[in-house]
């Protein structure tokens, strides 16, 4: 039987692509009784008489896993996050980077909007670019207004399985506008009563963007860390999974225990404290979580 990814799902349909077809196909009943649910990204076999009468009777394993938004077998998150407009938020990137970090995904910072950059908020805008660089994350700046930086992202996409994600209102439609006008994806302003981004993008598709597939994924403004354990919080910020390695306990959290190398790290400057300090904000979160005894 055929086989092909699943490039969309609407109103309970999978839109299969094989080779350079696809073929509108259902899942098939045994998913639903064992509480399996197809997604985009997902490697299928299928059968289908005709294109609009398939259906998906087999899910291949998947390499990872999101749940927002729902999309498996990522090779790399593109993180779009505004300069301002909404303003550059480092708390939420971070909740991003450590989703990302969690699903052994690649990460790329794209921060957008740098046209509307004021000489108030360059001075510090620059400086969160730098960390995060110095931290070893790709770090692309990009305008859609200007196309400043947009040739810069593009050999990133080649060949491979993105997701576009982060908040909604930063400008990820508006950056694949740029990078592809044929797309046309709507996009809307800020609500300024809200000061939030009006939800433009309703579902999860893999759209084509030279060899590469792109999924515009519909915006978001939080992240729950609802399957991670605390001992594995810090292997998602890099610096401190390096600085650990030289705590004197083993089982360091780096919150209360002494000699910590990762506070240590963060009194000296080598580790920015805002990471420390969103780091000990997840690690509470995930706490409270838990049900302690």
């Amino acid at each position: 039987m055929p086989e092909g990814k699943i490039i969309k799902a609407l109103s309970g349909f999978y839109y299969v692509l094989d080779g350079e077809e696809v073929y509108q196909c259902r899942g098939r009943g045994l998913f639903r009784k064992n509480k399996v649910t197809p997604l985009v990204g997902d490697y299928v076999v299928f059968e289908a008489e005709n294109k609009t009468d398939g259906t998906v009777t087999e899910i291949k394993p998947r390499k990872n896993e999101l749940i927002r938004p729902q999309i498996s077998n990522v090779d790399q998150a593109i993180l779009v996050f505004s300069a301002v407009e909404p303003d550059f938020s480092p708390a939420l990137l971070d909740r991003f980077l450590v989703l990302i970090e969690d699903n052994e995904i690649e990460p790329i910072i794209v921060v957008t909007k740098l046209d509307l950059v004021t000489a108030e908020n360059q001075k510090k805008l620059s400086q969160y670019i730098k960390d995060y660089k110095k931290l070893g994350y790709t770090v692309l700046e990009t305008s859609s207004v200007t196309a400043g930086g947009i040739e810069e992202l593009v050999p990133y996409l080649e060949g491979k399985t993105s997701v576009f994600a982060g908040q909604s209102g930063v400008g990820k439609s508006s950056l694949l506008n740029a990078i592809n006008p044929e797309l046309a994806l709507k996009t809307d302003d800020i609500s300024s009563h809200l000061g939030r981004g009006k939800h433009t993008t309703r579902h999860v598709e893999l759209i084509h963007i030279g060899s590469g597939l792109v999924a515009d994924t519909p915006g978001f403004s939080s992240l729950e860390f609802m399957e991670m354990e605390a001992e594995r919080l810090s292997y998602c910020f890099p610096e401190m999974h390096k600085h650990g390695e030289e705590c004197k306990f083993r089982a360091c959290l780096h919150d209360k225990e002494p000699k910590c190398a990762v506070k240590e790290a963060v009194d000296s400057g080598e580790i920015p404290r805002y990471r420390y300090e969103h780091y000990m904000q997840f690690l509470e979160e995930i706490r409270d979580r838990k049900p302690r005894y």
